[in-house]
């Protein structure tokens, strides 16, 4: 299972002992917020694009979407989700788990996105739709190995079910 896998990851670090399971989904930001007890703009949501011929997960505030044309020119290339397969397959985390802890695929790019910074800490998803871990964001930056920090995304208008780890 890919939280055993996150849960491994993290013992190295004497942190796995943070990662809380829900006895409830927490698979879309919103159900996230629920779980853990904070507003959704404080879920990290990981999206997993394509990239030239490998994968980019930006970690970004549940309450942002990404901005194509601030995406396409931080990439060079339009925004294009993978498919759940696809995420599966890079990452190891399903659908509605996606972190990028426990990523070893030396095609994944990581980033942070600089909407989470208004944060103290910050919830992202642990490898599974029923978990998450506090982490601050200068913690998110190390743990998810990061290649740095960028501006690819704006605020969602309306509402913020999207999901936590979205892949699709």
């Amino acid at each position: 299972m890919a939280i055993e896998k996150v849960r491994a990851y993290f013992e190295q670090f004497g942190i796995a002992d943070r990662i809380q399971e829900f006895d409830v989904s927490s698979a879309t930001v919103e159900l996230a917020a629920q779980a853990v007890g904070v507003e959704g703009a404080r879920i990290c949501k990981t999206l997993s694009f394509k990239g030239d011929g490998d994968c980019i997960l930006v970690q970004t505030a549940g309450d942002t979407k990404i901005d194509n044309s601030k995406f396409k020119h931080f990439f060079g290339m339009k925004a294009k989700m993978l498919t759940p397969e696809e995420v599966l397959d890079y990452t190891g985390h399903a659908v509605g788990g996606v972190c990028a802890f426990a990523v070893d695929d030396p095609r994944v790019r990581v980033y942070c996105d600089r909407s989470l910074t208004r944060f103290d800490t910050v919830f992202p998803a642990c490898g599974s739709p029923n978990s998450a871990i506090e982490l601050t964001c200068e913690e998110l930056f190390r743990y998810s190995q990061a290649r740095e920090w960028i501006d690819v995304s704006k605020p969602v208008q309306g509402g913020n079910g999207e999901n936590h780890g979205e892949g699709k």
